[in-house]
C-alpha cells in the first residue's frame, strides 16, 4: 500500500471514530485516498458524519494531523499496520458481517473492521493473534476473579496461546500478568494512543507487555481514552481472537458487551461461573441464561476444548478420586456392606445379610481378602481397619 493510502487511513480514523460504517463503505468503494478527498470536500453521505468531519477540520488539517501522528509513532517505536501488510490479522474483516440484536446505540451499530492498527512490540500482529484467546472481566474484580483470571492467563500462555485483554485494572491485568509470568505472549488492545496508556496505574505493566508481547490501538498516538472508545475497542478484542472468556462482570458490564460481540461473530463465548451471591457474577450468569450458545468453562482445559482443534483438545471429564470399591461388582459390594467393622461374623451370617447363596458369598469374600478390604478373624469375617487405624 502506498504512503498516501496509509496516511489517508490514519486521517480517516481521526475524522471519524473507528468502526463508522459509512466511512468503511467509502473506502471499499473508492479507496482510502478518494474517500478522504470526498469527506474533506463536504461529501459525506450522512449528516452525522458531515458534522464530525466539520468539527475535526475546524481544529486541524487532516493530512497534517496524520503526518504528525506517523512521526510521533516513529519516535515512540510504534508501527502502523494496514490491510495488505503481511502482519495484518485477516480475521477482523468478519466485523463487516457483525449484526447485534436490538442494536440502537452508535457503538452497537458502527462495528465495521479497523482501517489501521498502531502496534508496539516485537511480534508480528497477525501471527500473534492467530492462536489467541481473550480474557475479559470487571475492573472491580474480587479475589476469586483475579485468581481465576491469573490461572487462565498462565495456563493459556503456558500452552503457547496468546492472551488478549484490554489492559484495565482487575480481570484484564490479572490475565496479562498470568501470561507474563508463564513467559508467554500477551496483547493489550487499548482505547487510546499507545503513548497514553490507560489506566496510568498500569504503566509498568504496559511497558512489560510492549517488551515481550504487543500493545495495539486503532487510535493514533496522543488520542485520549474517552469512555465510548472502550466500547468501540471491544469489538476488536472479540474479532481478533479465537474465543472470549468472561471471568467476572456486573450487570450491563462492558465485558459482557465484548462477549456478545463474540457471539455475534459466531466465535466461542465462554463464561466462568461465580458465587450466586456476588454482584460481580451477575453479568456472566445472565449471559449463560439468556444466550444458549455461550458455554460454561471452569479452567484452561475447558477453554482449549472450545477454541482448539476438533477432537484433539478435549478436556478430560471431571472425576472424583478413584476408590478401591469403584471396581467391585454388585455381589462383592453387597458382601462388603454386610460386614461389621468391629466384630467378625460367620459365613452364613454374611450370606444372609447380603442376600446371596453361600457359594457366591464365599467367592466374594475371598476376592475382598485379596484386595485387603476384608480380614478373617476369630473364625469369621470383618471389614479391614482403615489405613493407619488401630484395628
Amino acid at each position: 500500500m502506498s504512503a498516501d493510502e496509509r496516511l489517508a487511513r490514519v486521517a480517516l480514523t481521526w475524522l471519524a471514530e473507528p468502526g463508522t460504517r459509512s466511512v468503511h463503505e467509502l473506502v471499499r468503494r473508492l479507496g482510502p485516498v478518494a474517500a478522504l478527498d470526498l469527506l474533506l470536500a463536504g461529501g459525506a453521505p450522512e449528516r452525522t458524519l458531515r458534522a464530525a468531519v466539520t468539527a475535526r477540520t475546524a481544529v486541524g488539517d487532516a493530512r497534517a494531523v496524520a503526518a504528525e501522528a506517523l512521526a510521533r509513532g516513529d519516535r515512540l517505536g510504534a508501527r502502523l499496520v494496514v490491510p495488505g501488510d503481511d502482519e495484518w490479522p485477516p480475521q477482523v474483516a468478519q466485523l463487516r458481517n457483525l449484526m447485534l440484536p436490538d442494536a440502537a446505540r452508535r457503538v452497537d451499530v458502527e462495528t465495521d473492521p479497523p482501517l489501521c492498527f498502531w502496534v508496539r512490540g516485537p511480534w508480528p500482529l497477525g501471527e500473534t493473534l492467530d492462536r489467541s484467546v481473550a480474557v475479559v472481566g470487571s475492573r472491580a474484580a474480587t479475589p476469586y476473579g483475579s485468581h481465576v483470571a491469573t490461572e487462565l492467563g498462565y495456563g493459556l500462555a503456558d500452552r503457547e496461546w496468546t492472551v488478549v485483554s484490554g489492559g484495565a485494572f482487575g480481570i484484564d491485568s490479572a490475565a496479562h500478568r498470568g501470561a507474563l509470568t508463564a513467559g508467554g505472549r500477551t496483547v493489550a488492545v487499548l482505547a487510546c494512543g499507545l503513548d497514553r496508556p490507560y489506566p496510568m496505574g498500569n504503566a509498568a505493566l504496559f511497558d512489560r507487555i510492549a517488551e515481550t508481547g504487543l500493545l495495539v490501538s486503532e487510535w493514533m498516538p496522543g488520542a485520549e481514552p474517552l469512555r465510548p472508545r472502550f466500547l468501540i475497542r471491544n469489538r476488536v478484542i472479540a474479532a481478533a481472537t479465537r474465543g472470549t472468556v468472561l471471568v467476572e462482570a456486573a450487570a450491563r458490564s462492558g465485558a459482557t458487551q465484548t462477549l456478545n460481540r463474540a457471539l455475534g461473530l459466531a466465535r466461542p463465548a465462554m463464561v466462568v461461573p461465580g458465587p450466586v451471591t456476588s454482584a460481580m457474577s451477575v453479568g456472566g450468569h445472565e449471559v449463560l441464561r439468556e444466550r444458549p450458545r455461550s458455554r460454561l468453562v471452569a479452567g484452561v482445559a475447558h477453554v482449549l476444548e472450545e477454541v482448539g482443534r476438533i477432537g484433539a483438545d478435549l478436556a478430560p471429564l471431571a472425576r472424583a478420586p478413584e476408590h478401591p470399591r469403584d471396581g467391585l461388582d454388585d455381589d462383592a459390594t453387597q458382601v462388603l456392606e454386610a460386614l461389621p467393622r468391629r466384630r467378625p461374623i460367620d459365613l452364613e451370617s454374611v450370606a444372609a445379610r447380603a442376600g446371596l447363596d453361600l457359594r457366591t458369598a464365599m467367592r466374594k469374600l475371598s476376592l475382598l481378602e485379596e484386595l485387603a478390604m476384608v480380614v478373617r478373624r476369630d473364625g469369621g469375617y470383618a471389614l479391614a481397619p482403615p489405613a493407619g487405624g488401630d484395628g
